[in-house]
């Protein structure tokens, strides 16, 4: 992404963008801040009323399906703030909004507090490796994709239970 191309798909001259964004890590930062806020409201309306594995499948699926949806708004989702950053403030609070979700979906566990953190990333980590090889044609074999991203799944909530003894 160039504020270049992006001008140019908006039918408006480059400096007009300088009215509305300071930079292109600007423009980037602002498309992650709404990229994380619907991936939470939708996360959230996916799991509300959910507990245990079937609020796991419900995360993983919402997040499976934003993605294929939003391809370029996922992966706009996936940058960490920088806690540092005074300018990152925003995201890294839409980020801690997407966190209450997903630790909310955990909870239902009985994870202690030291292993929710860990629970996160294995979640995170498995969607986002299945996804990102999905959406980028890494898996050739006929077998049906949906079988395995279940299996996934199951192996994700295995691994949570584990956590939780």
């Amino acid at each position: 992404m160039t504020l270049a191309a992006v001008a140019g798909r908006a039918g408006v001259a480059v400096p007009s963008l300088y009215k509305h964004v300071s930079s292109l890590d600007d423009l980037r930062r602002s498309v992650a801040i709404e990229s994380v806020t619907e991936l939470t409201r939708v996360l959230a309306a996916a799991t509300i009323g959910r507990a245990g594995p079937e609020a796991i499948r419900a995360a993983a699926d919402a997040i499976r399906d934003f993605a294929h949806r939003h391809p370029g708004r996922y992966a706009a989702a996936q940058v960490a703030p920088d806690g540092s950053d005074p300018a990152d403030a925003e995201l890294a609070a839409r980020a801690a909004e997407t966190l209450t979700v997903l630790s909310g979906v955990l909870r239902g566990f009985g994870l202690p507090e030291d292993e929710l953190v860990d629970a996160i990333r294995m979640l995170r980590s498995a969607i986002h490796g299945f996804v990102t090889l999905e959406l980028g044609g890494g898996f050739g074999l006929p077998d049906d994709l949906d079988r395995s991203y279940a299996v996934l799944i199951d192996g994700v909530i295995a691994g949570v239970e584990l956590l939780a003894r």
